[in-house]
C-alpha cells in the first residue's frame, strides 16, 4: 500500500516530504505534482525502480524519460550544453519546459534513449517538487502520470490513489495540477548554429525564449 502524504501546495510541510524522499532512497517509485501535470519519478541509479517506472507508465526503452534538476547548475552532469542552448534555457527555467540534449556519461544508458544517446531535462516551478528535489540532493528521474491505453495525464490524487496504491510505495497529494503537458523542445539541433525544434507545443508558452 502506497504511503499518502498530503502537502500544502504553497507552504509545503518539509517533516512529510523529508518521508517520502526515504522511500525514494529505498528504490520506490512515487506519484508527485509538477508544475504541468502528475508524475512518476524515482532515482535515476535504481535500475529496478526504473524499470517498474516504465511498466506502470507502459512505456518501452525507447520513450524519452525526464530527469527533473534543482536548476541549470546541475545539467552540466547529464547533458553538454554550449553558451547558445544555456542561454535559451536560462529564459525558460524554472518552468514547464523539457529540453532534450544529447546524454553525458553520468546517465545510465538504461535511461537515456538507445538510438540518439539524448535525455529529456527539466527545472519544474512547484514549490512541493522543488522542496523535494532539494531534500532529495539529486535529480529525480520522471515520466507523465498516464496510465497504459490513456491519453490524458491522471490529475486528481484520489483517483491516482485509486489506481496505483498498490504500484507506487509513496502518492504526494498537493492538489490539483495544471494538466498541460510541458513545451520540449529539441536543442541538439542548435549544435553548429542550427535553431531549436519544437517538438510539442505545451504550457510553456514559446514567446519568451523568441520562437
Amino acid at each position: 500500500m502506497a504511503q499518502y502524504f498530503e502537502i500544502h501546495p504553497d507552504n509545503p510541510q518539509p517533516r512529510l516530504l523529508k518521508q517520502a524522499v526515504l522511500l525514494l532512497q529505498k528504490g520506490g517509485v512515487l506519484a508527485i505534482p509538477t508544475d504541468s501535470s502528475y508524475a512518476l519519478v524515482c532515482q535515476l541509479d535504481d535500475r529496478d525502480a526504473v524499470e517498474r517506472l516504465r511498466r506502470i507508465r507502459g512505456v518501452t526503452d525507447k520513450h524519452h524519460l525526464t530527469l527533473l534538476c534543482r536548476d541549470l547548475s546541475e545539467l552540466a552532469n547529464y547533458a553538454t550544453v554550449d553558451n547558445r542552448q544555456f542561454r535559451l534555457m536560462k529564459l525558460a527555467t524554472p518552468g514547464p519546459y523539457t529540453f532534450i540534449l544529447d546524454a553525458t556519461r553520468e546517465v545510465p544508458r538504461r535511461v537515456s534513449h538507445p538510438s540518439r544517446k539524448t535525455i529529456g531535462l527539466r527545472v519544474p516551478s512547484h514549490k512541493c517538487t522543488q522542496m523535494l528535489l532539494e531534500l532529495m540532493g539529486a535529480p529525480l528521474l520522471a515520466t507523465t502520470l498516464i496510465l497504459p491505453e490513456q491519453d490524458e495525464p491522471l490529475n486528481d490524487p484520489e483517483e491516482i490513489r485509486e489506481h496505483l496504491e498498490r504500484q507506487v510505495e509513496g502518492i504526494v497529494d498537493a492538489g490539483a495540477c495544471p494538466l498541460e503537458a510541458t513545451t520540449v523542445l529539441d536543442l541538439t539541433t542548435m549544435v553548429n548554429n542550427g535553431t531549436p525544434v519544437v517538438v510539442r507545443q505545451g504550457r510553456g508558452s514559446l514567446q519568451p525564449l523568441g520562437l
